[in-house]
């Protein structure tokens, strides 16, 4: 996967077509993509990075924006757009800024966008030798918080809920789950239970994440035989250090 760009856009145009030739070139895979969800959806698990061309799909259908908004945030995506002002401004209403890695205005020189995506790329290579985390948490602030701090270091996926967590790693293996150990419908002994009972995930690492810190609480946690559990109330140091102390 690492090398590969999704090309989302509406139609055929000279500036994708010139793209499309200049990254070919450039040793980098490129898959084009329909601005629906149904397309992206499709081709999602095939590239780690998103090239959006805007158009009036930006106005018109915001779902869109959305899905790919939810893709960049809980899957970490690579997000790049490129449009006109106005149209990266109504984007940017829906995708935080903190999710876009780089944004190209029209009018632009096609040679100068294909350098920068040569260089994403040559980037998210790197960033795929990291050890991948799969973080699993319904509390969006704490996933954030915590997305932020280990992304320092490792290859972090999020997710919201048990569910979630059990489609993710039907299609991909982490090297280790930091799974909340209380979230409502499906909650982390259960999803655990799960996820020893398939063999292609049985022996993935799973460490806890529990609020509670009293005895008995991390006995009833310690009995359902975890890797390890971890402590929200822990501050960034210590969680990193705990971390790293499990791999190495």
């Amino acid at each position: 996967m690492p090398g590969k760009v999704m090309l989302i856009n509406n139609k055929a145009a000279l500036l994708t077509d010139a793209l499309v030739t200049n990254l070919k070139g450039a040793d980098v895979s490129i898959i084009q993509a329909e601005p629906t969800i149904e397309k992206i959806s499709k081709e999602k698990n095939n590239a780690d990075i998103l090239l959006l061309f805007a158009g009036d799909f930006v106005y018109d259908e915001p779902e869109v924006l959305v899905y790919l908004k939810d893709l960049c945030f809980g899957e970490s995506k690579i997000l790049c757009i490129v449009g006109y002002s106005k149209e990266i401004a109504e984007i940017e209403e829906i995708i935080p800024k903190s999710l876009i890695e780089c944004e190209f205005e029209r009018p632009i020189d096609v040679k100068v966008l294909s350098k920068q995506m040569h260089q994403i790329v040559s980037m998210k290579e790197e960033k795929q030798k990291k050890r991948h985390i799969l973080l699993v948490d319904d509390d969006v602030t704490f996933l954030q918080m915590m997305q932020k701090w280990l992304s320092t270091r490792y290859r972090v996926t999020v997710v919201k809920s048990g569910m979630q967590a059990i489609t993710f790693i039907g299609a991909h293996t982490p090297d280790l789950i930091l799974l909340d150990y209380d979230m409502p419908i499906t909650p982390g002994p259960q999803i655990l239970e799960m996820i020893r009972s398939e063999p292609n995930s049985a022996k993935i690492p799973v460490i806890f994440l529990t609020a509670k810190s009293d005895r008995e609480s991390v006995m009833n946690v310690m009995r359902l035989k975890p890797d390890g559990y971890l402590l929200k109330s822990l501050g960034k140091n210590e969680i990193l250090t705990s971390v790293d102390n499990f791999f190495f």
